[in-house]
């Protein structure tokens, strides 16, 4: 299950867990100053294992953008407020396979909720082909890997409308009820 983050107490457990898996994978942090949302993955017990964050999309500040370019339609959407970007996607290392789901779930039921077409992001090689590959995630790779805060990345174009449009062909999708 996941769940918006509403407290210091939340906020806190969210920090913990996003810090400790980019610090696990050697990754530089960086804070984001005013996410749209961030949710945390909770297990049926009540244990905090893992986050997601949606953030503005800023053609002059994206991340995205020092990885590749994006299609002008794209960027047309982007001065409509159709697009965001995606950050923090992290599970804690034992929970990592198990409650993918819940995760992607969160974007999801996010750009459902508030009308987002498109996210853009930066993902690790192995974990876009899993999206890809287990998940059938509707995306587009906007260019090559390249070296990027301690990693190799992936800029990605995701259609969050076409999983929430066509959502039971994502058979994984969890919302809260």
């Amino acid at each position: 299950m996941f769940k918006q983050v509403e407290n210091a107490t939340e906020a806190a457990f969210f920090n913990d867990i996003w810090t400790s898996v980019w610090k696990e994978k050697g990754y530089e942090l960086e804070y984001s100053d005013q996410p749209l949302a961030q949710y945390v993955i909770v297990t049926p017990d009540g244990h905090f294992i893992g986050t997601s964050e949606i953030n503005r999309f800023d053609p002059r500040n994206s991340s995205v953008l020092q990885a590749a370019a994006l299609p002008g339609s794209i960027l047309a959407a982007a001065e409509d407020g159709l697009v965001a970007e995606i950050d923090k996607i992290a599970l804690l290392k034992p929970y990592r396979g198990k409650y993918l789901s819940d995760l992607l779930s969160s974007i999801v039921y996010f750009a459902d909720r508030h009308h987002y077409r498109y996210f853009v992001s930066l993902l690790e090689p192995v974990f876009y082909r899993a999206l890809r590959v287990s998940f059938h995630i509707p995306m587009e790779r906007l260019g090559g890997e390249s070296y990027y805060k301690g990693d190799y990345v992936i800029p990605v174009l995701f259609e969050t409308n076409q999983m929430y449009v066509k959502m039971p062909m994502f058979y994984w999708l969890k919302y809260p009820s």
